[in-house]
Formats: C-alpha cells, structure tokens, sequence
C-alpha cells in the first residue's frame, strides 16, 4: 500500500500553468503506476495521464494530450503533472493514485479505469477562473 499526498493546485487565469506534485510513500515503487485524474463538480472523475515507475512509459487520455505533461524523479519518489493553457473546464480536483497491476506505458491504448487503482491521494483543488 502507497501513501500518496498531492500538492500544487491553486487559482490560475486562464492561459495559465501549474505543477501538481504527487509524493508516494511506501516500497517497492518501481511496481506501480501512478495516474493523475480530476473530477470537475456534478461528473465523473476522469484519467488524464500514468507513468509506469519501473519503465517510465506513459500514456495519455486523448481529451488531454498536448497541455498535460507528466514526469518523475525517482530520488524524490514525486510524479509531476504539468499543464499548460489552463482553461475554466480544467477546474476540478486533482488526484493521483497508484495501480499495481498495471498496463500504463506498455500499451497504445491504455484505459483509465478508476476503480483498478488501489491508493489514492487526497486531492489538490485547481481552479481556473478570471
């Protein structure tokens, strides 16, 4: 079981930028995934992105591919989550979470299913507004 604590969230302008962090505790890293997803007031929540800690490949939701990178430092057990152009509909709560059985960097047509990753964090809160 992974300990995750997110931070970095805030209120942006639109057009803005953000780093989220995500710091994971516990052993063995290297066997996990880390995905960041959001969930926006009133819908579901969403993936948008995975690394895979033992191979470092990612994939990305379509919806977000292009303002949305994500990224790791080992030495610092962080995933970061950078997003560019920050838009009102990017409003929501951020998390990350950890999946240990994982397919994340290692197929094409990845899918991000809530429910198969077992830690959460507790959310970091992005707001873009003017």
């Amino acid at each position: 079981q992974l300990q995750l604590v997110e931070a970095g969230g805030g209120l942006v302008q639109p057009g803005g930028s953000l780093r989220l962090s995500c710091v994971a505790t516990g052993f063995a890293l290297d066997m996990y995934a880390i995905g960041w997803f959001r969930q926006a007031p009133g819908k579901e929540r969403e993936g948008i992105s995975c690394i895979n800690l033992g191979s470092g490949g990612t994939n990305y939701a379509e919806s977000t591919k292009g303002r949305f990178t994500i990224s790791s430092d080992m030495a610092k057990d962080t995933v970061y989550l950078q997003i560019h152009s920050l838009r009102p509909e990017d409003t929501g709560v951020y998390y990350c979470a950890a999946e240990r059985q994982t397919t994340c960097g290692a197929v094409t047509d990845y899918t991000f299913y809530p429910h198969e990753y077992e830690d959460w964090g507790q959310g970091t809160q992005v707001t873009v507004s003017s």
